[in-house]
């Protein structure tokens, strides 16, 4: 955020306002139990051991050692550390190589009546 806390010129108050944000979310901090630390700490170890799990594998290794955890809760401790599973992604831009380019026919034509295209 862009708050400056120990410039005396602005209160924090009227910086908060000049951004346009509530001066409660500036004095926000998140609360996390113990357990939550503890599970993001086992993600983390299940992250660094298999990248290319996903909140389900996840849920599921940690199910395996005995904690009760739902993927909801898992997938919102992932998005909270910025991790997410490493998968191929669609290359949906790149054309095929050997596909044949079409050329476009009503380029340079001049449409003046109903239907005539």
């Amino acid at each position: 955020m862009c708050i400056e806390r120990e410039d005396n010129t602005i209160s924090i108050g009227k910086q908060a306002e000049l951004l346009g944000v509530a001066r409660s979310t500036v004095y926000y901090q998140p609360v996390l139990d113990t357990y939550s630390l503890e599970l993001m700490h086992l993600i983390d170890k299940q992250y660094t051991k298999t990248p290319f799990y996903g909140s389900r594998r996840i849920t599921a290794a940690l199910r395996r050692k005995g904690y009760q955890v739902n993927r909801k809760r898992v997938q919102k401790l992932m998005r909270l550390m910025g991790i997410e599973a490493i998968y191929p992604r669609p290359n949906t831009s790149r054309p095929h190589p050997g596909h044949k380019i079409y050329p476009y026919l009503l380029r340079d034509r001049k449409i003046t009546q109903v239907n005539e295209v």
